[in-house]
């Protein structure tokens, strides 16, 4: 284990070298989740490809375990760890966009609200998350769901080619006509086979305006309204989509007083495409009856993208549970709103999110990310602030989960999973595990890459 950075370390990058007693440590070292404090040895605040080439050979050669940080926001911690090495990649963020070939490329410490207001500023979008303050690589090589995905597919359907630096050290472009297996095992599988240093993805026409909003049903309406919401999806148009949240309404001015604090069932909504028909398409889940708010109109994509920023920001405590339906029937509706109460934590919300459309149009072995077919995915998401309530907080996470279980198909977004779930990782990768394996034992035999949801080589 390193006790200090060393002289080694310092020598062969341009970028900041950082140890516990050095400013800037501790900036660099705090993650999204703040459940997590972990305190790495060094921390290298890479500038450069050079530079996480560098890292990569000193921790190989050295014994070192090495963590990769791209923004931090991980479920699971796994952005930090403690002693060994940190390589903070915030510093390498540029973001160049080429509208005429309709094509961005992103450095890893990138966000997406970066990402957006640069490729907005030409009227173009590619498919990201629903936070903005998500890095890019985190998002990008677990899969990539979010706003556009059912009639733009995936982060990784869109994504051309990549600059990656593998275990050996080697600096590679990986695309379908080069290192095609790599290539196709990064788009997914999460960061088992190397660091990435530039995404390349494609653009399409978005916005800057789309048909969003949010529709609130009262929480005693939520078996009711959820059965409209998967009905409604079963044959939706791609350009249609939608979240179905469960969370308690805030105090703020927004919403009476008399309603502060009580569960509600909030259709987040988004059309992908004219204003008009947007309108049409999404009267059905707007016209059930008697809402408690209705704020579905024309926003900016950008507005879209960061609408949930402010409830999920950076130091809260988070947990995670997720699952994936091939079917949502009533006895798992039923099972969901009945383990919902007591809803506790600050934060916590628990929401439905419809597959479909250009994600199924891929087969599951077209990437690594195999859920092609799921019809909806849930994700029991526990936020709160004291850590004294913990234990109690994520045992209703996870009963939540269970009692759902019986009506899933097993399988589990990669980025949704918790630092308790290793026994979880195959059912995130489904039949593409064993050719995962594989692979991973022919890039990264030694393993060096494991601070993640990881995939052990085979052999």
């Amino acid at each position: 284990m390193l006790d200090r950075p060393t002289a080694e370390l310092e020598r062969i990058v341009a970028g900041e070298v950082l140890g516990p007693d050095d400013p800037g440590y501790d900036a660099a070292r705090t993650v999204w989740n703040g459940r997590f404090d972990s305190r790495p040895a060094v921390i290298v605040r890479a500038g450069s490809p050079d530079d996480v080439r560098a890292v990569v050979g000193f921790a190989r050669t050295t014994g070192t375990a090495l963590t990769v940080k791209g923004n931090g926001h991980s479920y699971a911690g796994v952005s930090a760890a403690d002693g060994g090495i940190l390589l903070d990649l915030r510093p390498m963020a540029a973001i160049s966009v080429d509208a005429a070939a309709r094509v961005v490329s992103v450095e890893p410490g990138a966000t997406w609200g970066e990402v957006d207001a640069a490729t907005q500023a030409h009227g173009l979008a590619t498919p990201g998350g629903t936070v903005s303050s998500v890095g890019v690589s985190g998002l990008s090589l677990g899969g990539g769901e979010g706003w556009l995905q059912r009639v733009h597919g995936l982060t990784i359907d869109n994504l051309r080619a990549v600059e990656v630096v593998t275990a050996a050290g080697d600096v590679v472009r990986a695309a379908e006509d080069e290192h095609a297996d790599l290539f196709w095992a990064l788009r997914g599988g999460g960061g088992n086979f190397g660091i990435v240093t530039r995404f390349e993805y494609g653009l399409h026409a978005v916005g800057p305006e789309l048909l969003a909003g949010q529709v609130l049903y009262p929480g005693s309406r939520a078996a009711e309204v959820l059965r409209a919401y998967r009905d409604y999806f079963i044959t939706a148009p791609p350009e249609a989509t939608g979240y179905a949240f469960f969370l308690r309404i805030p105090p703020i001015d927004a919403f009476p007083t008399s309603l502060h604090g009580q569960l509600v069932i909030d259709l987040v909504l988004c059309y992908v495409g004219p204003i008009g028909d947007g309108e049409r398409a999404l009267a059905p889940l707007r016209g059930l009856g008697d809402p408690i708010a209705d704020t579905v109109g024309p926003v900016p994509f950008v507005g879209l993208q960061q609408a949930f920023d402010a409830g999920v920001g950076p130091g809260n405590r988070w947990y995670t549970r997720g699952s994936m339906f091939d079917e949502l029937t009533d006895p798992a509706i039923d099972a969901l709103v009945g383990g919902l109460e007591p809803f506790p934590g600050e934060f916590t919300l628990v929401y439905l999110g419809p597959g479909g459309g250009a994600v199924g149009r891929i087969p599951t072995d077209g990437t690594a990310y195999p859920h092609r077919t799921a019809a909806f995915s849930l994700h029991v998401w526990p936020g709160w602030v004291d850590a004294a309530a913990d234990a109690s907080i994520m045992g209703w996470a996870r009963a939540l989960h269970g009692a759902v279980q019986p009506h899933a198909n097993g399988g589990v977004y990669v980025n949704l999973l918790a630092e308790d779930e290793a026994d979880r990782v195959p059912a995130a990768f489904g039949p593409n595990y064993e050719r995962l394996t594989r692979l991973k034992a022919a890039w990264d035999p030694g393993n060096l890459f494991r601070h993640n949801h990881n995939i052990p080589p085979a052999g």
